[in-house]
């Protein structure tokens, strides 16, 4: 069966109803042995950054899946890196359904789901049951009732749990979703947030023996002023690296679906693209290699992901596209890249 078949059928299903027949499919093709098939071939094409080796540019964004319940079906697919969740230290159930809408015009979706998660005891109880070798990044983020002045308990909590057992954590500031998250991009909030990560950090690489990096997720929402008191902040605090970007409360390019365009919520997909590549470019300037960048927003085709690295990413990430262009678009995508590294074409700026 085809995938655009496949899609037409998995769309006359609720959103997220859609969203775990899809991955429990997944699982299943796994199982059985299919999946290395329906991705077809990817090729390696290796990246090495944060002291993290990857086989390929290409991972799967946070958000896909929350509870690390599905790490091996999707390790099949030939992501170069997984991340999963956003996890909360408690389980909460987010906001009221419908809070998943996917607008297929124009390859978008929004959602205000609200951090909906088990737990970070039930994530990590998954990461370790499975069996994939590649690189595992885990989103870690707060309690919707946790104030945002004791937000850096609640990320502490879920950073001391999953430290073992991640290869790189993200931190989540930038959930449009959950009530005053973005603040803790600014100011005092943020500096306060990143020192006493850095802290834990260095506290736990003692403890453990090994060095996890810390990457914070930012929004495509801020001026480029913030953006660049952003990336002053990140580096003073010796992050390892950042996403760009999280999902955007604008509605930008809109151009065909207007059935739930008006819904509240982060807007994801193909009109992300362009804002969330302007922002790659702008930190990939002004950071000038200082720490990597890994480009997540609208990349729904291997020019997409190109367009991301030429930027200055240094990683790409889908999650939208993969919804709409089906499980074999990370071999597409992979192979996209490598055929234009083969032909001298450029693919990372100079000081990405």
């Amino acid at each position: 069966m085809s995938y655009r078949l496949l899609r037409s059928l998995l769309f006359r299903l609720e959103a997220e109803r859609a969203h775990a027949a899809a991955l429990h499919g997944l699982r299943v093709a796994r199982l059985v042995g299919v999946n290395r098939w329906i991705a077809g071939d990817v090729p390696r094409l290796e990246r090495r950054l944060m002291g993290l080796r990857f086989p390929n540019p290409v991972g799967l964004a946070a958000g896909l899946d929350k509870n690390g319940e599905y790490i091996d079906a999707l390790g099949s697919l030939g992501f170069g890196f997984i991340e999963v969740g956003t996890v909360t230290p408690r389980a909460q159930s987010g906001n009221p359904k419908p809070r998943l809408f996917r607008l297929p015009e124009d390859q978008a979706l929004i959602n205000r789901l609200g951090f909906n998660n088990k737990g970070v005891e039930y994530l990590v109880a998954r990461v370790q049951r499975s069996r994939f070798k590649g690189v595992l990044g885990i989103n870690i983020g707060k309690n919707l009732d946790t104030p945002v002045e004791k937000a850096l308990d609640d990320y502490l909590a879920c950073m001391t749990r999953v430290y073992p057992h991640a290869d790189y954590i993200t931190v989540n500031v930038s959930s449009p979703n959950t009530p005053g998250l973005r603040a803790l991009q600014h100011g005092s909030l943020l500096d306060d947030l990143l020192s006493g990560l850095k802290t834990e950090q260095l506290r736990l690489s003692v403890a453990w023996g090994r060095y996890v990096p810390l990457v914070v997720k930012i929004a495509p929402d801020m001026t480029d002023n913030e953006l660049v008191a952003m990336a002053d902040a990140l580096i003073r605090h010796r992050i390892d690296g950042v996403a760009a970007t999280n999902t955007t409360l604008e509605r930008p390019g809109l151009t065909a679906s207007r059935r739930h365009a008006d819904e509240t919520g982060g807007l994801s997909g193909r009109p992300l693209m362009e804002r969330s590549t302007d922002i790659v470019r702008l930190l990939s300037g002004h950071l000038q290699g200082q720490l990597p960048i890994i480009g997540v927003g609208g990349v729904t085709s291997g020019a997409d992901a190109l367009r991301k690295l030429q930027a200055g990413a240094s990683l790409v990430q889908i999650y939208s596209g993969l919804i709409y262009q089906g499980p074999g678009m990370v071999g597409t995508v992979v192979r996209r890249l490598r055929a234009a590294e083969s032909s001298g074409t450029p693919v990372m700026a100079a000081h990405a």
